[in-house]
C-alpha cells in the first residue's frame, strides 16, 4: 500500500504543479461514457490465455482547473462498470487447438468477472478549449471492487482431454475471487472534440495494470500473481454544469 501511495504522488504531482502558476480556470463537465475492454490475468505460474472481450460504461465527469502556457489541465474521473477476466488458450504441444475425445468439441474455457471501477486521472490537453479539436493524454490511480462473476466452458473437470494439452495447469477453474479490491495504474490518451453549446465528445485508449490480485499471493498459495491487465477503447460526452467566465473578476 505504501508503494501504491507513492505511485499516486508522483503521477499527480505535475498537475498540483501547473495549479500554483498557470491561468486559472474553473470548468465542471459531467455526462457518460461506454466502450469495450479486452482483459487477461498475469498469472504465475503461467496460464497461457487469449483476450477476454466485455463491455465497459457508466458516468463520467471532469475539473478543468488551470492553463499552464498551452497545457489545458483538468482532473478526470469515471465511475463504470465493467465486465473482464480471462480466456483460456488451450492447446497442444504443436499449438493445435485440443479436442475431447467424448464431445468432439476443442475445450474452451472463460471467466468473467463484473467490478465497479473508479479510474482518477490527470487529464492534460492541447488544443482548443472552445470550439475545436483536442489531444490529450490520461494518467492516474484506478481502483475497483468485484461484484460478481461466472464461467463458460464445454467440458467438466471430469470428462476434460487434460493428457493432449501442453499445459496442464486446471487449479484456477475451481478458485473463486478471493480478493475483492483492486486497484492500478491506468495510463491512455486520445481526441476530444469541442461543440459550442452541445458538449465535448471524447475517444481514447488506455491500458490497466493492476498491482494487486484476484487471489492470495502468500508463499502457501498456488499463485504468486494473478493480476489484471486490460486495453479499453472508449467513448465519452460531457456537458458543461460549470464554465469559467475570465471576463468576472468576481
Amino acid at each position: 500500500m505504501r508503494r501504491f501511495l507513492f505511485y499516486i504522488t508522483f503521477l499527480l504531482t505535475p498537475l498540483m504543479t501547473f495549479g500554483q502558476v498557470g491561468e486559472h480556470r474553473s470548468d465542471l463537465s459531467i455526462g457518460f461514457n461506454g466502450g469495450y475492454a479486452l482483459n487477461s490475468i498475469g498469472f504465475a505460474p503461467k496460464v497461457a490465455q487469449g483476450m477476454h472481450g466485455g463491455i465497459t460504461g457508466g458516468f463520467s465527469y471532469r475539473y478543468i482547473c488551470e492553463k499552464y502556457f498551452n497545457t489545458i489541465c483538468s482532473i478526470y474521473g469515471e465511475v463504470n462498470y465493467a465486465n473482464l477476466g480471462w480466456k483460456e488458450n488451450i492447446v497442444d504441444i504443436d499449438d493445435q487447438k485440443v479436442v475431447n475425445q467424448m464431445t468432439g468439441l476443442t475445450d474452451e474455457y472463460s471467466r468473467t468477472m463484473s467490478y465497479l471501477q473508479v479510474p482518477i486521472f490527470a487529464h492534460l490537453a492541447w488544443g482548443k478549449e472552445e470550439k475545436g479539436l483536442q489531444v490529450f493524454i490520461n494518467l492516474g490511480p484506478q481502483f475497483g471492487y468485484y461484484l460478481n462473476e461466472s464461467t463458460e466452458t464445454n467440458f467438466t473437470l471430469e470428462n476434460m482431454n487434460l493428457s493432449q494439452r501442453a499445459n496442464k495447469r486446471i487449479t484456477q477453474y475451481s478458485m473463486p475471487v478471493e480478493n475483492k479490491f483492486d486497484y492500478g495504474i491506468a495510463v491512455g490518451g486520445g481526441l476530444e472534440l469541442s461543440l459550442k453549446h452541445i458538449g465535448h465528445f471524447l475517444l481514447d485508449g488506455r491500458y490497466y495494470y493492476g498491482l494487486g490480485n484476484i487471489y492470495g499471493d502468500s508463499k502457501r498459495d498456488f499463485f504468486q500473481k494473478s493480476n489484471h491487465g486490460t486495453i479499453t477503447i472508449k467513448m465519452a460526452y460531457l456537458f458543461d454544469l460549470v464554465k469559467y467566465n475570465p471576463n468576472n473578476k468576481n
